[in-house]
């Protein structure tokens, strides 16, 4: 795949991983590939703003090549430290010797701390400007979106932001730009980004975006450091951090459970019934069949969880303990759930479950239901009636 043309003198120059189907160390799994995007800007200075992950150096390289001699390259703007964005600087920078890298100030210390580089480097803070000749580089930090060092670069003449992580979709694609694929696809992707990566720093997303509102900075294009870039109607993933990061979510329940001898399941099914009988649309998840980072995803769009587990060892399922522990660490907004479990001789697994749950600063909104050995007939009514009434209260919320 050749390098590609996003504005006037701006390519893109990244890689395509095609093969990737796990990310942050096999907690989100990425079915359909990823990209490490960066982006090369010609002027009377040359920029590339982003780098690829190490083993997709010389694919990069090959694709700068197409444009210049890597060795005028000036500046190597580093929006984030993390590997796959910054894993290629040091075979960038063995090419552009004259280089100065461009990052916050923290930026530095972790790139010298990942890399151990002695390198001409330049710190930059929000409102401070780089001038290109006719193009000019803004910079606006972002610690936390996701990581303490991360930062924006704009380009002015262009109205092209290019905030790293943020914005973006574990997507790889023959594709560049948002118009050019399947809606549902691209938007679904950015729905488990969001969820997996950013959630739990949902009110600095909120606060991000208010902030360069205020700058009065005009965005036509987008183009974050994974998947496509969004210049059809970059707004539209704007519009949706805005909704996921305020906990907007439709009538919409999740049921999620793990099973030893299958009694668990017998409850479950039975809540999904009742909930359905409520008219609210339902999904129902065994772990560790299900993927919890798919499972994390149709939550960001769900107002309530049901979850359950078999007892063992006075507590849940292993399944079940990673999907409650992924949950405390994301802290999703506006939720709410209830917990149910089976057991034999001790109980302890929906006391595990309500812990996790206010952990995770999500409301319960029942006292637990729990089933001894199987549940009988009149027992499974009693879940139904649970899942009914939970179904209620999720509606109540609206």
């Amino acid at each position: 795949m050749p390098s590609v043309k996003v504005s006037e003198n701006i390519y893109w120059v990244g890689a395509v991983d095609w093969n990737a189907r796990n990310f942050h160390g096999f907690t989100y799994s990425t079915h359909r590939g990823t990209t490490y995007n960066a982006y090369l800007i010609i002027d009377e200075k040359i920029a590339l703003i982003d780098t690829v992950r190490s083993p997709f150096a010389q694919e990069m390289i090959e694709r700068i090549k197409e444009i210049i001699d890597p060795s005028k390259i000036d500046y190597v703007v580093a929006n984030h430290v993390e590997a796959d964005h910054s894993g290629a600087i040091g075979q960038v920078l063995e090419l552009a010797q004259k280089a100065k890298v461009i990052g916050t100030a923290k930026c530095e210390k972790e790139l010298q701390k990942h890399y151990f580089g002695d390198w001409d480097f330049q710190v930059v803070k929000t409102g401070d400007k780089i001038n290109l000749g006719v193009k000019t580089l803004e910079f606006i930090e972002a610690p936390m979106l996701h990581w303490p060092d991360s930062m924006f670069t704009y380009v002015e003449s262009d109205s092209l932001l290019m905030p790293n992580d943020a914005f973006g979709q574990h997507l790889a694609s023959s594709k560049r730009f948002d118009n050019e694929v399947d809606q549902n696809i691209l938007m679904e992707e950015a729905a488990k980004y969001y969820a997996n990566i950013l959630w739990l720093f949902s009110p600095l997303v909120i606060r991000k975006i208010e902030e360069i509102l205020k700058l009065g900075l005009e965005i036509k294009a987008i183009a974050p450091s994974h998947g496509v870039i969004w210049r059809g109607n970059p707004i539209k993933i704007v519009e949706a951090y805005l909704k996921w990061a305020k906990g907007e979510a439709g009538n919409r329940i999740l049921v999620v459970y793990d099973t030893m001898w299958g009694s668990t399941e017998k409850m479950a099914l039975s809540m999904i019934e009742g909930v359905r009988s409520e008219g609210v649309e339902t999904m129902l998840f065994r772990l560790p069949i299900s993927d919890r980072g798919d499972i994390i995803k149709e939550l960001l769009n769900a107002k309530g969880i049901l979850i359950g587990s078999s007892t063992i060892n006075n507590g849940v399922l292993a399944p079940m303990a990673a999907f409650l522990e992924e949950l405390q660490g994301l802290r999703p907004v506006n939720k709410v759930a209830a917990a149910f479990g089976s057991y034999g001789w001790g109980g302890g697994a929906v006391k595990t479950i309500e812990e996790k749950l206010q952990k995770a600063n999500i409301k319960i909104t029942a006292p637990a239901i729990t089933v001894n050995w199987v549940p009988d007939k009149s027992e499974l009514q009693k879940c139904f009636e649970f899942g009914r009434e939970f179904a209620k209260k999720v509606v109540e919320t609206t």
